[in-house]
């Protein structure tokens, strides 16, 4: 069975579902202090592959579970990009980059399990699921294109510069983030190394990025007023943007301003992975698939 054009851009948002839900569930695991329930790798412990038996050990062994419905959404991209039908090599291309990337993020959770929870492997895992999550959004988007479509820039040089500088900003504001977690209480094991950096000054530095970045934003929004075929082509893409940067950044003054709950950090992590979304869907905006000749005698193949 070759799946068709529908069917495969519902399999390709199915692995961009799994891959921003796992980053929820890796949360739940630190936020909750079980991030060494399981101690090993890829057993749970030394005696069982799979335990349940303390309720740390229950929750980290549900999220590395809940790999196995990634690897399958992954792996239904990968195949589906296949046996599509006209073939494409750029959705071959981004499937396959899924696969590099969850198999790169499985190692390094097994090193971050080996190092005791060290932030910077941490860091490293979450920032590692961000780049996943982009290259998901990526896919959902091009196997909504046309096939044998070609992309052309559709902004001016200005515009894209701008959006680029978004795109930069955001995901300095992402790495910043993670040294506040770092440095801050939630740190998956009551006895896992932290960042010695003073919370603060770490929070400080986030804050910085996210007013930088949503600067950007306003100044982009400027420039669209003035330029009204690139506000046509990225203002809808743009009010994704600030609309959920805006929330994201009033949820984590909100923590911050609280104490830091963990509540309200399981959902900032879900809003930034939100915002990686959005924001990778702004970038793919500032170029547009052109219909060619070969296009056409594409879409009259039958698949």
């Amino acid at each position: 069975m070759r799946p068709g054009v529908s069917t495969y851009r519902r399999i390709s948002i199915g692995a961009l579902i799994a891959l921003s839900v796992i980053i929820v569930t890796g949360a739940a695991v630190r936020l909750t202090n079980s991030g060494l329930g399981c101690d090993d790798w890829p057993n749970c412990n030394a005696e069982r592959l799979i335990d349940v038996s303390s309720t740390h050990a229950a929750i980290e062994q549900v999220n590395r579970l809940f790999t196995g419905v990634v690897v399958v959404a992954v792996a239904a991209a990968v195949l589906g990009s296949h046996r599509r039908r006209p073939y494409r090599h750029d959705l071959v291309w981004w499937s396959w980059a899924l696969v590099l990337g969850v198999v790169a993020n499985a190692l390094l959770g097994a090193i971050t399990v080996w190092v005791d929870l060290h932030p910077y492997a941490v860091q490293g895992h979450l920032l590692l699921s961000m780049a996943l999550v982009a290259s998901g959004a990526t896919l959902v988007r091009r196997s909504g294109e046309p096939d044998g479509a070609v992309r052309r820039r559709v902004v001016s040089s200005l515009t894209r510069f701008n959006v680029w500088g978004i795109v930069l900003g955001t995901t300095v504001a992402i790495v910043t983030g993670t040294v506040v977690t770092g440095a801050g209480p939630h740190a998956g094991d009551e006895e896992a190394v932290r960042l010695g950096v003073e919370i603060p000054t770490a929070a400080r530095l986030h804050g910085v990025s996210v007013m930088v970045t949503l600067g950007l934003a306003v100044l982009l929004v400027a420039r669209l007023r003035r330029d009204r075929s690139d506000a046509a082509v990225v203002r809808p893409g743009l009010g994704r943007w600030l609309f959920v940067a805006m929330l994201q950044a009033g949820l984590g003054y909100l923590q911050y301003f609280t104490g830091v709950p963990a509540i309200l950090v399981g959902a900032h992590v879900a809003g930034a992975t939100a915002v990686y979304i959005v924001t990778t869907q702004l970038l793919l905006d500032t170029s547009s698939p052109e219909v060619t000749s070969r296009a056409r005698e594409l879409s009259d193949v039958p698949t």
